[in-house]
């Protein structure tokens, strides 16, 4: 499936993507800058938190909570191996049965189960995106 939408749309397509994902880890793809933060913190509202979401790129994740559970944001795109993943416990978080929403999953592949949904965003123009679920 293929969504093109406009960044003021976003939250509408937040909630469609909750409604049409296989999966509780979704796996975010597309280049720097292409949108996947902005998208991940409208899923993040959709869901209910609290909290407004940030790129937790030096942090490797964060956590929100909402009624439902928790939700874990989490940003590969400085680590190095699979081995700083390892390192911070990424295992554990990914035998959670909760959101996981993950930005540069690339870094981490060999880690990942079978049960994700990958999203790519592409950058039409400066307010246009597009979302394919792979």
């Amino acid at each position: 499936m293929t969504l093109t939408y406009e960044l003021s749309e976003i939250d509408r397509i937040a909630v469609q993507i909750l409604s049409e994902v296989k999966s509780k880890t979704l796996l975010f793809y597309g280049d720097m800058g292409a949108g996947k933060t902005t998208l991940i913190k409208a899923l993040v509202k959709a869901l209910g938190a609290s909290d407004l979401a940030s790129s937790p790129t030096f942090s490797l994740v964060n956590e929100y909570q909402t009624d439902e559970g928790k939700i874990f944001h989490f940003d590969f795109y400085r680590i190095e191996d699979e081995m700083e993943a390892l390192d911070m416990g990424i295992e554990d978080y990914l035998n959670l049965d909760t959101w996981k929403f993950i930005e540069w999953p690339q870094k981490i592949e060999k880690l990942l189960d079978e049960d994700v949904q990958k999203l790519e965003v592409l950058t039409l123009n400066e307010g246009t995106r597009m979302l394919n679920f792979c």
